[in-house]
């Protein structure tokens, strides 16, 4: 399935969502019950991970000139099923809403970042050493709370890449930049992260994630970037024959009309989580914020500035393509429609089937913040973020005032998890699978999916057992 097929195939189901059942449009949202699904109901969504993480090393070339027929067909292991017990109006009205409200605007930001951050070359002398490296990451680890985690992530992959082209050792870098700058950075405002912007839109106060979980994100990103220094040095010097790295220019940014582009994608997905008018556009079985559709044209709008003033060089000498982009969007296509039923029953929480999973964050009505932290992180390491964020959100209370005063660290365990957890695996969080996408396309020998979670595993569960003891104990 070429990229023409898939985008074809993507608007067609679109369309075919809207207009199969335009009843429901008055009739109301066509709603799965969490309540009355069985565990079964997530297996597809299994078989789409263990397609991610097998296929690849079983079945290589099958998998790299089909993935998207596969992840295609996960998803209709999900809704046929769906359509032949509940019908097809339920079928289609759910898979209206996961399209049109959550997938594509998903693309369009993924999109219009992985576009403009394309137009952007850092080059000069980039030495690619063991303190320029760590310095870059640290670098990034900030930003990622001021542009997000796929901001951040966009921009600085290609120059931490380009620095590090002559060493030998490279796969470390990459795996530390996805655990720092496409996860744990984003976890100081609203902006950094899914979870914290749902939490920003409930209540929660802006910088209430800055003062909050400051200690949290310092103390994860200094032992992590301590390690990553030691680790690359001992790397740099077993690379004795590695080619010294180029010299030329002094830094310069080229592209440097796609900063200000970026930081209007940053202000339209701020503007689109605070201005309400109310007005709604009915698309059969959905309704469509014209806040949504604001924001949408303007990153599209966004994107299409970006190719317009950013020379064909520049890309070129970036490595450009529009590969990663779209694997991301046939690989997420599946793993957004298989999710629905095991999103759904966590939802139902105590009426669902994963009750037994929600009753342990709670003990004699006392809220257990270490099982907050590792539950709603777990589950983020594989389902979206942002609904998990939310379900144990409305699990601790719902209320974002109380959950300010009178359980800080009950609302603090929660952003944690959902946040720093994402960097457990290749989709935990989008861009982990872009970084992932762009490095091999610039010959990077990535680790597999079980292979990235060895690294995950040895080092960030020892960091998140030592985060837990030190700030979520009791």
């Amino acid at each position: 399935m070429t990229g023409k097929q898939f985008s074809k195939a993507m608007a067609l189901a679109v369309i075919i969502s809207l207009a199969a059942c335009p009843a429901l449009a008055s009739e109301g949202q066509a709603v799965l019950d969490g309540s009355a699904l069985s565990f079964w109901w997530a297996l597809p969504f299994i078989c789409m991970l263990l397609s991610i993480a097998v296929m690849p090393l079983a079945l290589p070339v099958i998998w790299a000139e089909h993935y998207g027929k596969i992840a295609a067909f996960w998803a209709l292991c999900f809704l046929v099923p769906c359509a032949i017990l509940y019908g097809p109006e339920l079928a289609v009205g759910v898979l209206a809403h996961t399209l049109v409200l959550e997938y594509v605007p998903f693309l369009i930001l993924l999109f219009a970042l992985f576009t403009i951050s394309g137009g952007v070359r850092l080059s000069g002398r980039l030495s690619g050493g063991p303190a320029a490296n760590t310095a870059l990451l640290a670098v990034g680890t900030v930003l990622s709370s001021v542009m997000g985690t796929t901001g951040a992530s966009m921009l600085l992959i290609r120059p931490l890449l380009r620095a590090n082209e002559h060493r030998e050792h490279k796969v470390h870098t990459v795996v530390f930049f996805i655990f720092l700058v496409a996860n744990i950075g984003g976890s100081l405002t609203p902006l950094g992260d899914p979870p914290l912007f749902l939490g920003f839109l409930k209540g929660v106060r802006f910088f209430w994630t800055t003062t909050h979980l400051f200690g949290e994100m310092l103390f994860a990103s200094a032992i992590l970037l301590t390690l990553y220094f030691a680790i690359d040095t001992r790397m740099m010097r077993r690379e004795k024959h590695a080619a010294p790295a180029r010299r030329g220019h002094a830094l310069r940014l080229e592209g440097g009309v796609n900063v200000l582009l970026l930081l209007g994608v940053v202000a339209g997905v701020l503007l689109s989580g605070i201005w309400e008018p109310g007005v709604e556009f009915p698309l059969g079985p959905v309704a469509v914020a014209l806040q949504d559709v604001t924001r949408d044209a303007l990153l599209l709008g966004l994107a299409g500035l970006s190719l317009v003033f950013t020379s064909r060089q520049t890309r070129e000498l970036n490595n450009f393509s529009w590969e990663p982009i779209e694997e991301v969007a046939k690989l997420f296509f599946g793993i957004f429609v298989t999710m629905i039923p095991a999103i759904t029953m966590l939802k139902a929480g105590t009426n669902g089937a994963f009750r037994d999973i929600i009753a342990l964050v709670s003990n004699d009505g006392q809220p257990v913040n270490h099982m907050y932290f590792w539950l709603s992180g777990i589950l983020s390491s594989f389902l979206d973020n942002a609904p998990t964020y939310l379900v144990f959100f409305n699990t601790a209370g719902g209320d974002a005032a109380s959950l300010m005063q009178d359980a800080p660290r009950t609302l603090a365990a929660i952003s944690c998890g959902s946040v720093f957890m994402g960097a457990n695996s290749y989709i935990g969080n989008a861009p982990n699978f872009m970084v992932r996408s762009i490095a091999e396309a610039q010959g990077v020998k990535m680790p597999s999916f079980f292979g990235y979670m060895a690294w995950s595993v040895g080092i960030l569960i020892p960091l998140f057992l030592l985060i837990t003891v030190v700030f979520f104990r009791g």
